[in-house]
């Protein structure tokens, strides 16, 4: 079974995007995963086509509707549906490499793109929907989140990666961020390739390999490091 993403949006037009280019365009076309769209302003019910109103007890911007997301919701993931119900959201949980291998090693997930000010909590509540961050900042929406999400989730897929160890010595896979690559000339601009890489002695270059990202990791995100020592241990 291959995996199944649907997301519901304000702007279908932005999909795929650039999921249909590169790895993750060939094997959308091979069918080793799908993506549907789903327009939400389809379940409105006025001419309109209204989704959102104010939000209740005053304040700036709107809200998106509980009714009618429930209505895309249930179009999408019927009773029954064991894929995931994500909401992508600034105050969720941080997406991390863990997650990623979670979802791709599932059926496929319903991605919720948020818009305005929000989405009625009570959508969020009954709908049992999982609030998902990419980062402490905001965007206009949810649909950049949600292909940075599937990005890093169809990657990992079987058969997408033509090497499947690529993804295993990455940033994050260990807790920690990724050793200094190399490649030739031997020399560039007066810096050498170091010495170590061209040794022969694997034994050495692991090693190597694993100082460097332990390095790298205490400089710039030394939290990581921090959670990474009992692992290591």
């Amino acid at each position: 079974m291959s995996f199944r993403a649907t997301v519901l949006t304000l702007y279908p037009e932005m999909f795929p995007g650039a999921l249909g280019l590169s790895l993750a365009g060939r094997a959308l076309e091979r069918g080793d995963w799908s993506l549907e769209t789903v327009q939400i302003r389809d379940f409105a019910a006025d001419r309109h086509r209204t989704v959102d109103d104010t939000p209740a007890g005053g304040g700036a911007g709107m809200v998106m509707r509980a009714d009618i997301l429930a209505r895309a919701i249930d179009h999408a993931s019927p009773q029954g549906d064991p894929r995931p119900r994500l909401l992508m959201s600034p105050r969720g949980k941080p997406l991390t490499q863990a997650k990623v291998r979670d979802l791709a090693a599932g059926p496929g997930a319903v991605i919720l793109c948020g818009r305005f000010e929000g989405v009625d909590q009570r959508v969020i509540d009954a709908r049992g929907l999982e609030e998902v961050s990419i980062g402490d900042f905001i965007l206009s929406g949810g649909e950049p989140a949600a292909l940075v999400l599937l990005d890093a989730v169809v990657r990992l897929l079987p058969g997408v990666m033509g090497n499947e160890a690529s993804g295993e010595e990455e940033s994050f896979e260990n807790g920690l961020l990724e050793h200094p690559h190399y490649t030739r000339p031997q020399e560039w601009e007066g810096l050498p390739i170091p010495d170590v890489l061209t040794s022969g002695n694997h034994g050495r270059i692991a090693r190597w390999r694993r100082d460097e990202a332990g390095r790298l990791t205490a400089e710039r995100r030394p939290d990581l490091l921090a959670a990474s020592q009992p692992r290591m241990k």
